[in-house]
């Protein structure tokens, strides 16, 4: 056998480094979304959806409901989410896009179909009005996020604006009033048009965010609970309308209260601070 002789290297000169290793293949991980707010999502959009559908079958009674019924499930995604959680974007986005068939395409049209189209094209202008003003609300909602104080809303929350326009239906068809009279559409235009308008205000509205449902309260917080279902169930279509009416007032009436002290709106956007360019050392 004839070994060969390794030729000598000259010295500092470093060896051939090792083959570096493959690296290993990236594994993608799958997105998923959580199942539990977003069935409450799903659910407060069917029933815009159905809202939408019994209107367009002259059953406004039952599309009113619904809006309401959509209202109680919009109000309810959020809490489970942040209760259990399990926010997420996707649910944000989610969230925005039931809003706007729930309580900004089936209100207007149920509006619509019930009495403002006896107005000719005042009537559908006044639809417009408060779609264009929802539509324009959650953009704006969803633009501020982070810069407005949480107690409040800036502008009438969509869901509010349209328990105002399903109870004034409701209130209507249950109470029999006479639609054929000539005021009647003339307020139904008024009071689609101040809901659309007030949407898009800056004036404060109380949010409710600041109450906690996990913190402790006395037994006669209990006891208003049951007092105020009670309070509802004697007549829900006055008593709802009624409530959401004067909701949609007090906004105007703290901004007014604020304004008469020399106080700022709370419901103003606080601009951020520019940024610092990088590199930059005091």
């Amino acid at each position: 056998m004839r070994f060969r002789r390794r030729k000598p290297r000259p010295f500092g000169v470093p060896s051939a480094p090792p083959l570096a290793e493959a690296p290993p293949p990236l594994k993608f991980r799958r997105r998923g979304i959580y199942l539990l707010p977003n069935l409450f999502t799903t659910a407060a959009l069917f029933a815009g959806f159905f809202a939408i559908v019994q209107a367009m079958n002259q059953r406004f009674e039952l599309a009113a409901i619904a809006i309401f019924a959509a209202m109680v499930l919009d109000g309810m995604d959020g809490r489970v989410a942040r209760l259990t959680n399990t926010q997420s974007a996707f649910g944000e986005q989610y969230d925005s896009l039931s809003d706007m068939t729930s309580f900004g395409v089936a209100p207007a049209l149920v509006m619509y179909e019930w009495i403002l189209h006896e107005l000719g094209r005042w009537g559908w202008i006044a639809a417009f009005v408060y779609c264009a003003g929802a539509a324009l609300r959650l953009a704006r909602f969803n633009a501020n996020l982070g810069v407005v104080d949480k107690r409040f809303f800036q502008g009438l929350p969509s869901p509010a604006s349209a328990a105002l326009i399903a109870g004034f239906v409701w209130l209507a068809i249950d109470n029999k009033l006479y639609i054929k009279d000539v005021w009647m559409p003339w307020v139904a235009f008024g009071l689609t048009v101040y809901a659309g308008v007030t949407m898009v205000s800056s004036a404060p509205f109380y949010s409710g965010k600041s109450f906690q449902l996990g913190r402790s309260v006395p037994f006669w917080g209990l006891l208003l609970v049951v007092l105020a279902f009670v309070f509802v169930s004697t007549d829900p279509p006055i008593v709802l309308f009624s409530l959401f009416c004067a909701y949609a007032l007090s906004g105007y009436v703290y901004w007014a209260w604020q304004w008469w002290h020399g106080r700022p709106n709370p419901a103003k956007p606080v601009p951020r601070a520019p940024a610092e360019p990088p590199g930059r050392t005091e």
